[in-house]
């Protein structure tokens, strides 16, 4: 027998796609269709409602981009407005002013970390958190949050042409903008020639300036030299770094740091400037945005490349273009390394590279490994020669 609930008669209405519903006659029912078709129509309109949205970049591909420059327009949150109003209460007439003040507005702070690598992260604008508004019976408002800007290690803050603040200990910190102040309810006004004031005032705006920010990298040594004259490779053989290779130039389009660790637990940063070409300071090439990271370093290193015809040329180049750039910074400590003895041509030349620079040139292979023990040697000693010349700085906070 059929069962009694098939044999209803009369339309229904049944569902018949995406956000659509079809009235059909009895004998038109899918009785065949499995209930699944049912769900999967609605999963189907859940899915055509929910708009796409865009996917934010994830840490992974935001740090592929290196950015040492930024402009950021930083506001500080604004206060909270002050609140008119009397106590009211059963029995009391005359209850008085209970009107609370308003919550300052969040200050907005620069803050150095070592977690970040490059100014990528940070946006162009930046809003602090706004302060609540007063409520009855005298309670103030809440005070809007400190908002913090992460930013790396070595970041310069200019406002205009001035340096106001230089984040180079971890930890450091800048008030970039300060909130401000909450407003006043009416009972801050209660006076005795004025029992019932109905005055209030409304929240201070916070600060709002524009910032500059530029990187300059913080390593105790900095690798310079012409483009594929060896520096990644030798900074691969010296520490656990591993920067792009190859056999084209420019393969280094960012400043890189690297960690050589010695004997007796020091720790020597030591950082592989991209290459510089002749005319750099008139921004050829790469330009002079790269040469403001050797600025930090103490001491530096000369990376020759022995293949090269008259490679002692170099030297006297890469020094007029560090000395262009700002008068003195070629003369600091530096290690002069003669890199590709591997090559039968580069070898013939040690003679009179040491001949025409003397036999402190340290001549070495990146490639091979040849040598690199009195590179770390001279690293090791310059290292000391600066913790023994060099002050120490106070990492105190500083405050804007």
């Amino acid at each position: 027998m059929v069962p009694s609930r098939l044999l209803s008669v009369g339309p229904r209405t049944v569902f018949g796609g995406v956000g659509r519903w079809t009235r059909v006659a009895p004998g038109q029912l899918p009785w065949h269709a499995p209930p699944r078709l049912l769900s999967a129509s609605c999963a189907d309109l859940s899915k055509h409602q929910e708009p796409p949205g865009k996917k934010p970049l994830s840490e992974k591909k935001l740090k592929r981009h290196f950015v040492d420059h930024r402009r950021v327009l930083i506001r500080g949150g604004c206060g909270g407005d002050g609140v008119s109003c009397f106590h009211s209460e059963p029995r009391k007439e005359f209850g008085g002013p209970d009107g609370g003040d308003g919550g300052d507005g969040g200050h907005v702070i620069l803050k150095a970390d070592q977690q970040v690598k490059s100014l990528s992260s940070v946006l162009s604008r930046y809003q602090g958190f706004h302060g609540q508004a007063g409520g009855r019976k005298n309670c103030s408002g809440r005070g809007g949050a400190v908002l913090y800007i992460r930013v790396p290690v070595g970041t310069l803050v200019k406002e205009g042409s001035e340096v106001v603040a230089d984040l180079s200990c971890p930890g450091a910190e800048y008030v970039a903008a300060r909130g401000g102040a909450g407003g006043k309810g009416n009972r801050f006004f209660l006076a005795n020639d004025n029992r019932a004031p109905v005055t209030c005032t409304p929240g201070q705006p916070g600060q709002e300036r524009v910032f500059f920010l530029e990187l300059k990298t913080v390593a105790h040594a900095g690798m310079v030299g012409f483009p594929n004259a060896g520096k990644s490779s030798l900074l691969r053989a010296i520490s656990n770094a591993r920067p792009a290779v190859a056999s084209y130039p420019f393969t280094t389009l960012k400043p890189h740091v690297g960690i050589v660790r010695c004997d007796d637990h020091q720790q020597i940063a030591v950082a592989d400037i991209p290459g510089i070409v002749r005319g750099a300071h008139r921004n050829r090439g790469l330009g002079s945005a790269f040469l403001r990271h050797v600025e930090r370093c103490r001491f530096l290193l000369f990376v020759l490349d022995l293949s090269e015809p008259e490679p002692w040329t170099q030297l006297e180049d890469l020094k007029w273009e560090l000395e262009q750039h700002e008068a003195g910074l070629s003369q600091r400590p530096h290690v002069v390394v003669a890199n590709k003895v591997d090559l039968p041509e580069a070898r013939a030349a040690v003679p009179r590279l040491r001949a025409r620079l003397g036999p402190s040139a340290v001549a070495l292979s990146a490639a091979t490994g040849e040598n690199v023990e009195a590179l770390l040697l001279r690293l090791r000693e310059l290292h000391r020669q600066h913790v023994a010349t060099e002050p120490q700085r106070g990492r105190q906070p500083l405050r804007g």
